[in-house]
């Protein structure tokens, strides 16, 4: 019975490694088969994906707006989840301009509040690139209808909300070369993490 053992064992290691040294076959080659399923993204597919815009403004849209523009467009599509005047409701707060000098967080922000509310992450104390709002909103935004918004409408809704948060002027229009020189409160505060493994911290 021993002996048995033995050599199945021995067959099975050898039958493990012949498979190992035969070259494996990828499932989409000459000689593998195809699962059959899907097609070929076409360039117009992929096109209508690849709309994201990078902080420096690349990727922007041809379009413009303004938050007078912008004010109709929020009413309609943002109010019921983000208040009437960005100061939240079902979601989040998108308006609130304080603390002009810090971070909403931290040893400085603690001294600033003082007794004050804690204060919540906004656009206006917190959203490093006006650029990437844009990004944002034409991407995900309205949540009941994400995608749905022109350039136009994007435009001006962050026209809207740049100037509800102090940021630009009401008159002030948005669109590729203007948007990507707003320069936003809380920029200074994102730096890039240059630790090397250690306990360094900057």
């Amino acid at each position: 019975m021993k002996r048995l053992i033995i050599v199945v064992c021995a067959l099975f290691a050898i039958s493990l490694g012949a498979a190992a040294q035969s070259p494996s076959k990828p499932l989409d080659s000459a000689q593998g088969k195809r699962f059959g399923i899907g097609t070929p993204a076409t360039p117009e597919q992929i096109a209508a994906l690849d709309i994201d815009v990078r902080p420096d403004g690349s990727g922007l849209p041809a379009g413009s707006g303004t938050a007078r523009d912008g004010a109709g467009v929020y009413a309609q599509k943002c109010a019921a989840c983000h208040g009437a005047n960005g100061e939240g409701g079902p979601a989040d707060v998108l308006v609130g301009a304080e603390p002009k000098n810090s971070a909403p967080f931290g040893p400085e922000y603690e001294r600033w509040r003082g007794t004050r509310p804690d204060v919540p992450f906004t656009i206006g104390n917190y959203w490093p690139y006006a650029t990437t709002l844009f990004d944002y909103l034409r991407r995900a935004m309205p949540a009941t209808a994400p995608g749905s918004l022109t350039a136009d409408e994007t435009y001006a809704l962050v026209a809207w909300l740049l100037s509800k948060n102090e940021i630009i002027a009401e008159s002030d229009t948005m669109n590729r070369e203007t948007l990507p020189r707003v320069r936003m409160p809380a920029r200074s505060r994102f730096v890039p993490d240059n630790r090397r493994g250690g306990a360094e911290v900057k």
